[in-house]
């Protein structure tokens, strides 16, 4: 056996004892979150161009793990309830806050501008979160120990797999059709890419409309790669933009087998779903039942589904979901459900006791019972102010 080859099996191999993670990476969270909230308005897809791929550099890449090799602590809670933006790495169970950005619109003319991220990654070896504002997108990779790059100036020609120990770029993966979407496979094996013909983060003004706005047609999502992470290969699949979605990123994201892609929509049911050469094909089971607000996904184990906003029993909580049938199984505290740590308990956003929804922090919360743990402090402003940050999780 050569090493590619005991690259490829040990992958396989470790891939098998990994949990499932919900799909998406990166800009999963803002999207589904801003989908949730201006549904009446404009629902956001989750969209991800894939690349096509040069061969290997380096046969021997093994940074991209699978988080049941990587990370000592996986029943442990690590929290900073004084430290928002967070400095120190914040985690639960199997997940950690691998990441986290804000948002700044740069200007590029009287009418022309520019929605910019800023990145705090965490270093899996100082276990503390270093800014950076060269990378436009970032997708971690289970393991904690890589991350998916893309340079300013969306779409972009390549992807680079950052070190996320060094800082430093391992390998550059040119691109056949320039992306500005990155999402990682739950096992970390595999990168989907989305295409797109022009920048999503694009802006423009409309003389007496005080916000910038976004232009669908002009980001001019195209379709997805597909990379395979240890050999290079990949698959390009051509699918046309949403024409009914306003919004100008329409992302996509692996299902949780990996199967399928998907990416959301502006009408009901909020989600399509594609296979591999970008023909429409049904949700895979329980995958159907993920709300629009349900970030987390399907628990672990596939037995239960984040739900949206509730507020019946208490006064912020959500509901769980039966995967087959989307049925209320029971309420559990969270205002928005964001990540699972293990088959019973989440990360969340949850209120301060005054009652603002924008006034919120990262909470541990366990089904059936009415504990909740801070982990980080509140956010400060309204949604879209400069400085909140949204997170980017990943399992450890």
């Amino acid at each position: 056996m050569n090493v590619d080859e005991f690259v490829r099996d040990t992958l396989r191999e470790q891939a098998g004892e990994q949990r499932p993670v919900a799909p998406g990476f990166a800009d999963r969270v803002l999207a589904v979150r801003r989908r949730r909230r201006t549904r009446r308005l404009a629902a956001v897809a989750a969209a991800v161009a894939i690349a096509v791929a040069v061969p290997l550099v380096d046969s021997r890449w093994t940074d991209v793990l699978p988080a049941s090799v990587v990370g000592p602590e996986k029943d442990s809670v690590m929290a900073h309830p004084d430290q928002s933006p967070p400095r120190d790495m914040i985690a639960a169970g199997r997940t950690a806050l691998a990441a986290y950005y804000t948002l700044k619109t740069v200007k590029h003319g009287a009418d022309r501008a520019v929605s910019t991220r800023t990145y705090w990654l965490l270093n899996p070896k100082t276990r503390k979160y270093e800014k950076t504002a060269k990378w436009s997108v970032v997708a971690v990779a289970p393991g904690l120990r890589t991350a998916a790059v893309l340079e300013q100036g969306l779409p972009a020609h390549r992807i680079g797999l950052l070190d996320l120990a060094s800082g430093q770029i391992k390998r550059w993966i040119s691109v056949d059709h320039p992306v500005a979407a990155l999402s990682f496979s739950r096992d970390g094996t595999k990168i989907v890419a989305t295409g797109y013909g022009g920048n999503p983060d694009a802006r423009y003004k409309i003389e007496g409309v005080p916000d910038w706005q976004t232009d669908a047609r002009a980001a001019d999502r195209n379709g997805f790669l597909v990379i395979d992470v240890a050999s290079g290969s990949s698959s390009w699949a051509e699918v046309d933009r949403d024409t009914t979605d306003p919004n100008s990123r329409q992302d996509f994201a692996f299902s949780r087998d990996g199967r399928f892609v998907w990416t959301g929509t502006f009408t009901e049911p909020g989600y399509q779903y594609f296979d591999r050469k970008g023909n429409k094909v049904e949700a895979p089971l329980g995958e159907g039942q993920v709300p629009l607000g349900g970030a987390a996904g399907l628990s672990p184990d596939g037995e239960r589904v984040a739900g949206d906003f509730a507020g019946e029993r208490m006064k912020t909580s959500s509901w769980i979901l039966d995967p087959r049938t989307g049925r209320h199984v029971t309420e559990v505290h969270g205002q928005q459900l964001l990540s699972w740590a293990d088959d019973n308990a989440l990360i969340a956003w949850d209120m301060g006791g005054k009652g603002n929804e924008f006034h919120n922090h990262l909470v541990l919360v366990t089904i059936g019972s009415d504990k909740v743990v801070p982990l980080s402090g509140f956010r400060m402003g309204n949604d879209g102010a400069s400085g909140r940050w949204t997170p980017v999780f990943a399992d450890r």
